[in-house]
């Protein structure tokens, strides 16, 4: 027998295969990978990695860089990010490079691609070889069929992850990087980095760990603006605005009084920082991604591009900042310990995100109330939308809350059809329900002295200006609120977490003064959000939510078993005409309010792909918003309702 062929077998037998299995069977042979890639250690890497990246190509939308690696001993394997902070999934866009190049002082070198972690690069250097150089393309998304766009005309993101090639084997904190950023001449850049030069277009940063790097995401733009959110602070925190035109920076005293009544709140909240300085990069523009992901010392933040400038018409989306805000404490400087990671490329876990991302989810809306992004009643109609829309989630039957937060790794966020009855990522909105239950409780049971406030000061507010990350269990959260009120909490929360077909978590409502009613109206935040994103929101009634801009009456999403489902409606098809009358939103919804009380189903002609055809909807209960109705007697006595009391601003 040759050698390799016994190698082969004697692994076979160490995984148990039957003998026939093993050897001299018909059949394909199991084909090995070659030397494992080298565990991360601890120890500090005995080069640096220099970055060049070139962003100033944005009429393709093509980052250049180019890299080069210090320190390399014989051959040596690089790894492209793969897991990646904030998204807590496997998302590093690997499929985006193109271009690849090594050499050694102008030499070729050769490089193969590991075949069973594809993120890898195996680098064969000749002998004596120290130092090689990698250049590579970048192609960032074109179209939104591509990707959520990252570069434009007037502005750019940066997420620092897509543009290094590391050396495995060592903590991402122990290795050293150089960085240099281009971009458009004329533009101006901001980031948590710090700088160290600045000659035009071309910005040079003070050597960084690998993991700050990483950390420290770049926007830049044409139309730009910055607003001290803390004047005077040796801790200073800044929004920097990047904007589609210059007149869509223009700010209020309002505006600018509620982001800075943000940050006291969450100081008075969390009584700590965590930060030297703190940057929400905050585009407004249509051009380029809306979302939010959490840094340390910065975040991502995108919004409408007419936020500031049509303030009173845009409260849907106004506690993005706050919980972005909130994960520097939340999620950056306490992790749950199954999503802390030396490096990229080992895999997450993510079974504490109904604390990572679900309390944040809740002092998001508690900050935005208490600093005056939301007023009052806004803040009690994003409530009443939680529990009415988490109350819809079918999923609940067959899936424990605790399993979606596996859903970043199953599914990071791609397109689905029946999302509720997936119950996908409710660990965020049902989540801030439980701890909201929470909230009440430990106020109820204390009498008033201590709240989850008490909670959040505990625990992520210890080590005042620490950057170092301390990680928590299900054990340290359940001691921590054992901490400020004596309760069963580990019952309590698994009982939420672990079993199904339980109601939606409303408890908190109620105890917080308030029912969860429905009328014909939408409240003033639903309306807000309608507008903005150009949507008829129906999931309360009939069970659909449509298009209202570029394509009216494309149904976007379908509730399971609501009565559009039992018509045989789905999402993507067109709603052409409603009772015989073309459609409009307000026809849909005069003849949904005419049906009430009537026994003649909605009869609906839609188009579905070439098909044509005749739904009818029987449905009788007329239009369907949530609010919020004050319990019978709450708020009676000298002291308002709890759910009142929280929402209103620390002293």
């Amino acid at each position: 027998m040759h050698t390799a062929t016994l190698v082969n077998v004697i692994a076979l037998m160490a995984l148990g295969l039957p003998a026939a299995a093993r050897a001299d069977s018909p059949g394909p042979s199991v084909i090995w990978p070659g030397t494992p890639i080298a565990t991360p250690r601890d120890v500090p890497y005995p080069g640096t990695v220099e970055l060049v990246i070139d962003a100033s190509d944005v009429a393709h939308r093509v980052v250049h860089v180019h890299e080069t690696l210090s320190g390399v001993q014989g051959d040596t394997v690089l790894l492209y990010p793969k897991w990646l902070p904030g998204t807590h999934a496997p998302e590093g866009p690997i499929d985006r490079l193109a271009g690849i190049k090594i050499s050694a002082a102008g030499t070729p070198v050769t490089w193969t691609r590991d075949p069973v972690d594809v993120f890898a690069f195996r680098v064969h250097p000749a002998a004596g070889v120290h130092s090689i150089d990698v250049d590579f393309d970048y192609l960032s998304p074109t179209s939104s069929q591509v990707g959520a766009l990252e570069m434009s005309r007037d502005v750019l993101m940066l997420e620092l992850n897509e543009f290094v090639l590391y050396p495995a084997g060592y903590f991402s904190r122990q290795i050293p990087v150089d960085a240099s950023v281009m971009v458009p001449q004329g533009w101006v850049l901001n980031t948590a980095l710090e700088t160290a030069s600045t000659d035009g277009p071309r910005t040079v940063f003070k050597r960084t760990p690998l993991n700050t790097f990483v950390d420290s995401p770049i926007y830049a733009g044409r139309y730009t603006a910055r607003i001290d959110l803390d004047p005077g602070s040796a801790v200073p925190v800044h929004i920097d605005l990047f904007c589609d035109r210059p007149e869509l920076l223009k700010t209020t005293p309002e505006i600018v009084g509620s982001y800075r009544a943000l940050v006291q709140q969450a100081y008075k909240l969390f009584g700590s920082h965590h930060y030297a300085h703190y940057d929400f990069l905050y585009s407004l523009s249509d051009q380029i991604q809306q979302a939010g992901l959490e840094h340390h010392q910065s975040s991502e933040d995108g919004s409408d591009p007419e936020s500031f400038t049509k303030w009173g018409k845009t409260a849907a989306d106004r506690d993005l900042l706050a919980h972005e805000f909130t994960h520097s404490w939340n999620g950056k400087f306490r992790r749950p310990a199954d999503l802390w990671t030396p490096n990229y490329n080992v895999p997450m876990q993510d079974s504490l995100l109904w604390v990572y991302e679900g309390q944040t989810q809740y002092w998001g809306k508690v900050l935005a109330a208490r600093s005056g992004l939301w007023n009052r009643q806004q803040a009690l109609d994003d409530i009443a939308l939680t529990a009415a829309y988490d109350a819809l989630e079918t999923g609940r039957q067959w899936r424990p809350l605790e399993d979606t937060t596996n859903d970043e790794i199953i599914n990071p966020r791609r397109p689905q059809s029946w999302s509720d009855w997936q119950r996908f990522e409710d660990y965020y909105q049902e989540s801030a329900l439980i701890w909201l239950d929470a909230d009440t409780l430990i106020r109820e049971r204390s009498k008033g002295k201590r709240s989850l406030d008490d909670f959040a000061r505990s625990f992520f507010g210890i080590d005042d200006g620490s950057f170092i990350t301390v990680t928590y269990t299900f054990d340290d959260v359940v001691a921590a609120l054992n901490a400020v009120e004596p309760y069963d909490w580990a019952a309590f929360l698994r009982q939420r977490l672990e079993s199904v077909n339980n109601p939606s978590p409303l408890d908190g409502l109620r105890r917080g003064g308030y029912d969860l009613v429905y009328t014909d109206e939408p409240g003033e935040l639903l309306a807000s959000s309608e507008d903005q994103r150009k949507r008829v929101d129906l999931l309360y009634s009939i069970g659909i939510e449509l298009e209202d801009k570029d394509k009216p009456g494309v149904i976007r999403q379908v509730i399971w078993n609501s009565p559009a489902y039992k018509a045989n409606l789905t999402e993507s098809m067109e709603l052409l005409a409603v009772n015989g009358t073309a459609y409009s939103s307000d026809v849909l919804k005069d003849a949904i309010n005419a049906s009430r009380g009537t026994k003649s189903p909605i009869e609906l002609i839609l188009k579905n792909g070439d098909r044509f055809l005749v739904a009818y909807i029987d449905y009788h209960d007329g239009l369907r918003y949530p609010h919020l109705k004050p319990v019978h007697g709450a708020g009676k006595s000298s002291a308002p309702p709890l759910l009142d009391q929280i929402f209103s601003p620390r002293k």
